[in-house]
């Protein structure tokens, strides 16, 4: 069982903890998470969910994302998911997200790095990936048209392209969790 941490709609912790599958409460929000990595020559690092995954099975999506779990802060979450699903580390404690969208029931913190990662490297969590590539824009936008990606809107895909670049936007070694 997996438990997520209310918040209101202020984005304070409530105190309250809620099971994940059941409805959130009215009033109350879940948060989510994504880190996007992007190598030198510009192209997004992109993973192919499991076809055997609930909800978006076999897609392709951003590098990593998902539910932060009760305890967790945004940063702890991206890292988790990145360490989870790839076997990557990188150290997001003094981090803010490049984005924060709000959804019906929550909101997306969204992290952004440039680390030209060696594919060779990334170890892929079973249970959630089965496997990952670089891709352009122009190929992200193809494949969401095509079906083939979670239907993100192209304008989202392509701002993240464009703060890639940005002030902001971490920096970090190629290294590999031990």
């Amino acid at each position: 069982m997996e438990l997520w941490d209310l918040y209101d709609i202020d984005l304070h912790k409530t105190g309250e903890t809620h099971e994940r599958g059941k409805p959130v409460p009215e009033g109350r929000y879940h948060m989510v998470v994504h880190l996007v990595i992007f190598g030198s020559d510009g192209r997004m690092l992109i993973q192919q969910r499991q076809p055997f995954k609930e909800g978006w099975s076999n897609m392709w999506d951003v590098t990593v994302g998902g539910s932060a779990v009760a305890g967790d802060n945004s940063r702890t979450a991206a890292m988790r998911e990145l360490e989870e699903e790839l076997g990557l580390v990188a150290d997001l404690q003094e981090e803010r997200p490049r984005l924060t969208i709000h959804f019906n029931c929550g909101f997306d913190d969204i992290y952004t790095l440039n680390w030209d990662v060696e594919l060779a490297s990334v170890t892929l969590q079973e249970s959630e990936v089965q496997a990952v590539k670089w891709a352009t824009e122009e190929e992200i936008h193809r494949m969401i048209d095509d079906g083939a990606f979670i239907p993100y809107h192209h304008s989202l895909i392509s701002l993240l392209f464009h703060l890639r670049n940005q002030r902001g936007t971490v920096t970090r070694p190629d290294r590999k969790a031990e």
